[in-house]
């Protein structure tokens, strides 16, 4: 039964598409600027959303140091 399951969802990925394909002009390569970036900027949010991702950065980069420091100390324990 898994076989056929697994068969059965292969055959049907061979067959799915995520969107069509758009072609490629020389407007697409000379277009420098990003709009929602540049509508962001002008309302000030684009500080909320980098102050945001540095605040979880650095919660991420804390909890790592915590952890590393607690297995050290587990280690010191271990070994002696």
């Amino acid at each position: 039964m898994k076989k056929f399951i697994i068969i059965f969802l292969l055959f049907i990925s061979f067959f799915a598409k995520a969107q069509d394909k758009i072609g490629i002009t020389e407007k697409d390569y000379q277009n420098s600027g990003v709009e929602m970036a540049d509508k962001m900027r002008s309302e000030g949010k684009i500080y909320v959303l980098v102050s945001i991702i540095g605040i979880v950065l650095g919660g991420i980069l804390v909890y790592v140091i915590q952890t590393d420091r607690k297995i050290s100390g587990l280690e010191k324990k271990y070994n002696n």
